[in-house]
């Protein structure tokens, strides 16, 4: 009775501008529990995930009588339609590609809920029919739920591959209450295949499709508190997320799809000028990245990006807009980002800059910024 509905939903699903689709059983995800649970115990996770692991792997504590999740991706772009404006002596950072356009969460959502919709409409059975959408903020682990639809197989790199996008796609899925005949699962096609893990430049990649969170670039751009000195150059110039793993990534050669008008880049907002974002205010932030997935921690981290951002260009222009901050900022955090980026773009220092420094750690009452006064000071006086 639901092979046709079935066969209906695939129709709708490219009217709907939805990629892949596939479905999937609800049955428990049982063999990942010992695998979360080393994870958790171990601290290799980012605290971002879904607290409680039960119910990220038995759908049925999270949803009434679970039968098939529809599991959907959409492909997003990896190339700028046009470069970002060049203004002389200005540096740009870069939102990774995942941040690209409108937030995603937002695109899924409303595909989800179209979806839904037609499929109420057109089942033989309207009543009783339940269904729970959710993109990477929900119970359920995206890229486990879509290998087991057949939209592709789980990398390395822990990201989900299709044949066609390569992993360069957003995931949702929807529990309901339909019995669908699943699809069939795809294996790991990376084979011997090592680059996203040689080439990781903080070696987060656990070797089997698991990584160590905190070790993640694009984790360690979305923290709040000081970055560790460790991470800090190897950030480059991006100010949120990372893409390394997916750069490398053979299946990914050439791949770039400009299939949706909300996923369009705006090359100066996703390539930000850098000096601008220092003094940038809420409301500011707001209107130009308040769409964007990346905006979702507020503008603090960004802002603590774009100042390690400007030590690895080497802009020294920036240093006048640094001390500044340095002196009135209110946020330890930015102060304290500030004066190692004074540090790294200072090579000799001069008597009045270590007046200052030394006049504001007088001051300063903040230890994380205290500790880097204390650093810089000593490195400029060596």
């Amino acid at each position: 009775m639901f092979t046709q509905l079935k066969e209906k939903i695939i129709a709708e699903s490219k009217k709907l501008g939805i990629d892949k689709i596939g479905f999937a059983s609800a049955d428990s995800f049982e063999a990942l529990k010992d695998s979360l649970v080393e994870q958790k115990k171990s601290g290799h996770t980012s605290g971002f995930e879904h607290p409680v692991i039960d119910e990220r792997i038995y759908p049925d504590k999270i949803f009434d009588q679970p039968r098939s999740i529809i599991a959907i991706a959409l492909a997003y772009p990896t190339r700028l339609p046009q470069p970002p404006q060049k203004i002389r002596g200005e540096k740009r950072g870069r939102f990774a590609r995942a941040s690209w356009g409108i937030d995603y969460h937002d695109i899924l959502n409303e595909r989800m809920a179209r979806l839904i919709d037609f499929i109420k409409r057109e089942s033989p059975e309207t009543d009783g029919l339940t269904f729970k959408p959710m993109v990477d903020t929900g119970e359920l682990i995206d890229v486990a739920v879509a290998q087991r639809a057949g939209l592709g197989f789980i990398g390395k790199n822990g990201l989900l591959i299709t044949e066609e996008f390569g992993s360069y796609v957003y995931l949702g899925e929807i529990i309901t209450n339909i019995p669908f005949e699943p699809d069939t699962p795809i294996t790991s096609q990376c084979g011997s295949c090592t680059k996203c893990i040689d080439l990781c430049p903080t070696s987060c990649l656990l070797g089997d499709g698991r990584m160590n969170a905190q070790r993640c670039l694009s984790y360690q751009t979305q923290t709040k508190g000081m970055m560790p000195k460790e991470f800090r150059p190897k950030i480059r110039t991006i100010i949120y997320g990372c893409d390394i793993c997916q750069e490398v990534c053979p299946y990914n050669k050439g791949k770039n799809f400009h299939f949706h008008r909300e996923m369009t880049p705006e090359p100066d907002v996703v390539f930000p000028l850098l000096k601008p974002l220092l003094t940038i205010s809420n409301k500011e932030f707001k209107q130009t990245y308040g769409h964007l997935a990346g905006s979702w921690r507020g503008k603090k981290p960004i802002q603590r990006n774009a100042i390690i951002a400007l030590a690895n260009a080497r802009d020294t222009t920036a240093v006048p807009q640094l001390l500044k901050l340095i002196e009135d900022d209110p946020r330890p955090v930015i102060r304290g980002t500030a004066v190692w980026a004074v540090g790294e773009l200072t090579r000799s220092a001069n008597q009045h800059l270590l007046d200052f420094l030394i006049d504001r750690q007088s001051k300063e009452t903040a230890e994380e910024v205290l500790q880097e006064l204390t650093e810089v000071i000593a490195k400029l006086t060596e």
